[in-house]
């Protein structure tokens, strides 16, 4: 006669085995079963301790909470802001984020903050309600939800930094910092490494300051004499950014940088560029002349539509293709600058932006 423990896991296992069975209907199976396989693994291992099983389970309900809130606004364009909570709503730093979310929320993007106070109710407050999320995460101090966000269903509450932060930069088209204390220095040099490295797709990325602030033109001088000057990272990597303390330049930025330039991804270690507008071949010649020293072979070249394994409407967009050194992310941002300069009819190509 088994156990009660012996049920318990037969109990569990045959209704593993009804999943499994059905996953051939599932759209992404392949991804469900490598997924229970991982947990398998941990289980098979034995070698895990019940802390790890908490820091395991609390960080996929982190994940479970964030898709699930995020899953009704794929296709809309957002961005996130960044700042101290500690920022008073009197001050020059406040009025700026609130004037910031309310531009960016009128020309159709949503607003991601942190949800607490300071420069993320400025953001939450500007953008409304309706056009705002939140995303808090639990700490001693200095977090409760604003009232702009609190008990709205866009509200996430995560459990761990490292899930949200990733939450923060998987759904934004666009990035800005405000002026902030350890945390909001750590988003922004976790975002710039995402940047410099590739893990992160190409997104503007905003530095904003009170008007004749000094806040980041001190940051900047102190990343120009310890980090490119000692040759810590290459002096283009600078240009992945973009300092200002005014709201129409702010907006600008982002809208040239999504004028032509849609989005980007790997198959493998080929490197595709989706594009709103369809480049001349001229075009294509002045970046292969631009741009040969990142190329590890081969030229940039145009991929067909019909080349390009189109499974909906943004595979549908025009599309340029190259290998090249990943050491050199950074200068994928100078790339996108010259593409967005180029001179093309963008009354006659895709709407700029979508998803």
């Amino acid at each position: 006669m088994p156990n009660k423990s012996d049920l318990d896991l037969f109990y569990r296992s045959r209704h593993i085995q009804s999943l499994l069975q059905q996953l051939p209907n599932y759209t992404h199976n392949k991804w469900l079963k490598k997924s229970l396989k991982s947990l398998a693994k941990l289980v098979k291992r034995g070698e895990i301790d019940r802390l790890e099983w908490k820091i395991l389970s609390a960080t996929l309900k982190d994940l479970e909470k964030g898709f699930r809130v995020f899953a009704n606004y794929r296709d809309t364009r957002k961005i996130t802001i960044f700042g101290s909570a500690r920022t008073k709503d009197d001050t020059p730093e406040y009025d700026l984020a609130l004037k910031f979310a309310q531009k960016v929320s009128q020309e159709g993007f949503m607003v991601l903050t942190g949800a607490g106070g300071g420069i993320m109710e400025a953001g939450n407050q500007g953008a409304g309600t309706d056009n705002s999320f939140g995303l808090n995460v639990k700490l001693p101090f200095e977090q409760s939800a604003n009232d702009y966000i609190e008990n709205d269903h866009k509200l996430v509450n995560f459990k761990y930094f490292f899930t949200r932060k990733l939450f923060f930069l998987k759904e934004t088209d666009a990035i800005a910092l405000f002026p902030g204390g350890f945390g909001t220095q750590d988003e922004a040099f976790e975002t710039l490494t995402l940047c410099q490295t590739g893990r992160q797709p190409p997104i503007p990325l905003i530095l904003m300051d009170k008007p004749g602030g000094s806040y980041w033109q001190n940051w900047q001088k102190y990343i120009v004499e310890n980090l490119v000057l000692e040759g810590y990272i290459n002096p283009q990597d600078t240009e992945i950014y973009t300092i200002t303390d005014n709201v129409e330049t702010a907006y600008e930025t982002i809208s040239q940088f999504y004028r032509v330039y849609h989005s980007s991804l790997y198959r493998k270690d080929f490197f595709v560029m989706r594009l709103n507008c369809e480049l001349k071949d001229e075009q294509i010649d002045i970046l292969n002349d631009k741009f040969s020293d990142i190329l590890t072979q081969g030229k940039i070249t145009k991929i067909e539509s019909t080349d390009s394994q189109s499974s909906g409407t943004i595979d549908d967009l025009p599309s340029i293709g190259f290998y090249f050194n990943e050491r050199k992310f950074s200068r994928i941002y100078q790339m996108i600058n010259i593409i967005n300069s180029f001179d093309l009819d963008t009354f006659a190509c895709h709407q700029p932006y979508v998803r």
